[in-house]
């Protein structure tokens, strides 16, 4: 009696290399449908081997009644099963903590952290890669995860007889070879699954982890079954679904889409089980677990379809039965954006934070280049521009098999404007006035770091019935002269601050910022 493994390779991962927080990459909700359907996909092969193995732990300590040297079989069951129920609620945890890091972030995972989408709840942050990155690479989560299911797959192995287990099989594994051979190269396991991963499209990854578990279940029950000698006639399949598990459903044009294909049961199948796989009615060879592989090259855009067969013959009856389901994925196309953080223009003088998001490429791939100024890469992924001149500017990013430009306007920091506090001109009470210890320009609705000085002004004091009075005026502090004539001020004098200049950084000469009027009341 057995139970079909799940296959060893059914990871699945979208690589994109995102730059910013502030900027979301351009996937579909086709693509999210996608992952979608995987995932339910896997859910219900999980609910299937949960049926199946409900089914074996009292007919295995039945069994084991025969013979008391039997014993021994029936003590393990419970172990088995309280192994994979502990590590199905850790990984359940981390898509509570996920599904919460992306949505309210209370603590909890509860209706805060969904959206009604047109009648589906959806997480809130189903598009969000920074919070997968954080939880799963960043806080050293994924490669806690990795080495969990190593134990887990250990003390499974530890209750199989020592002269067998060496060659015992269990579905739980880890594949280092894959993320070490990659193009895109990634600094370990965690971040080659999980990096810069939306969350929509992690929960497929999840289940696969969960059902690697149930199915490692499985195994070790039909084992432990088989050692007290029940009939591998047993337990016969009786309930099916196809399952597809891409490793990518999303693939860049070039690339190839790589998915395993298998028949996820509700009950545990025999041995003498016949199982034929095929897609789009072309025959795939099945490995020792009935696992299938199907490959198809991206060569063009846009979505693509297939449809997956399985067929079964019943050892007992001898009826086949056939199965089908359609699956899809998308082929999209290397693409990079470029944005200003702030404005859609450079600004001289000032540091330009610049934001470059590139979808299918690892980052040492990438090269940014720039005419009409200077960029350079920032520890945190982001970019810095600092230009010198008026005009236009172009950012430039390379990458295998694209190249990507965009234009930007440079411009000087905006003219300041010249005030005594808060004030511009106007009347105003002569103890006010006097408070202020010169005039100030301000920058208003300019979101950059930046200092302008005032350089001169020519301060006039017009009383009543009295000539005026003056005092040219360096920097924008009150000098001596000035102090006086500002001391003096009384009810219905008029101070004039004329050809009032600045000095913004970037400008090679001071600029005119214009005048104020004011009257002392």
């Amino acid at each position: 009696m057995s139970i079909p493994k799940e296959p060893r390779q059914l990871m699945i991962n979208v690589m994109y290399l995102v730059l910013t927080a502030l900027l979301a990459l351009n996937v579909s909700a086709e693509i999210f449908n996608a992952f979608a359907m995987v995932d339910k996909g896997l859910r219900a092969a999980n609910t299937a081997l949960d049926t199946s193995n409900d089914a074996l732990p009292q007919a295995i300590k039945d069994g084991a009644k025969k013979k008391d040297e039997l014993k021994t079989y029936a003590d393990r069951v419970d172990q088995v099963r309280a192994i994979s129920k502990e590590n199905t609620a850790y990984i359940q945890g981390l898509i509570d903590k996920l599904i919460d890091e992306g949505g309210n972030r209370n603590g909890s995972r509860d209706d805060g952290d969904y959206v009604d989408a047109y009648g589906i709840k959806e997480p809130i942050g189903k598009r969000d890669y920074d919070a997968t990155t954080r939880l799963m690479v960043d806080s050293g989560e994924g490669m806690k995860m990795r080495q969990k299911m190593l134990d887990v797959k250990a003390k499974l192995l530890a209750l199989v007889d020592e002269k067998e287990r060496a060659t015992f099989q269990l579905p739980i594994e880890i594949d280092d070879d894959t993320w070490k051979k990659s193009a895109n190269k990634k600094k370990d396991w965690a971040d080659f699954t999980f990096g810069h991963m939306p969350i929509g499209a992690t929960e497929p990854i999840f289940s696969k982890f969960i059902n690697d578990t149930k199915a490692s279940e499985a195994a070790l029950l039909n084992y432990l079954a088989g050692k007290v000698g029940l009939s591998k006639d047993d337990v016969v399949l009786d309930k099916f679904r196809v399952v597809a598990a891409p490793k990518k459903s999303y693939i860049l044009k070039g690339e190839s889409y790589e998915a395993d294909v298998f028949l996820s049961a509700a009950a545990g199948a025999g041995t003498n089980t016949g199982i034929s796989v095929s897609v789009n009615g072309s025959r795939l060879a099945t490995d020792k677990d009935g696992v299938a592989k199907y490959t198809a090259t991206g060569s063009s855009l846009g979505k693509k379809t297939y449809t997956a067969s399985v067929s079964v013959t019943n050892p007992i009856t001898g009826k086949t039965d056939t199965y089908k389901s359609e699956f899809e994925y998308e082929v999209g196309e290397k693409s990079a954006t470029v944005s200003a953080s702030k404005m859609n223009v450079f600004y001289i003088g000032v540091e330009n934070p610049v934001e470059i998001a590139v979808a299918g490429v690892s980052s040492n791939q990438i090269q940014v280049n720039m005419t009409g100024g200077n960029i350079s890469r920032n520890a945190d992924g982001t970019y810095t521009v600092k230009v010198t001149q008026v005009g236009n500017a172009k950012v430039t990013v390379s990458a295998p098999g694209m190249n990507y430009s965009k234009d930007f306007r440079v411009k000087r920091i905006p003219d300041p404007v010249p005030v005594l506090g808060r004030n511009r001109g106007g009347k105003i009470g002569d103890g006010e006035f006097k408070a202020y210890p010169g005039v100030y320009p301000l920058l208003e609705g300019f979101d950059f770091e930046a200092k302008c000085e005032i350089s001169e002004y020519l301060l006039i004091r017009a009383p009543k019935r009295q000539d005026p009075e003056f005092s040219p005026n360096q920097g924008g502090k009150y000098n001596a002269k000035s102090q006086s004539l500002i001391g003096k001020a009384a009810p219905g004098d008029n101070f004039l601050f004329q050809d009032i200049k600045c000095k913004c950084p970037g400008d090679p000469a001071p600029r005119a910022i214009g005048s104020m009027v004011f009257s002392i009341k």
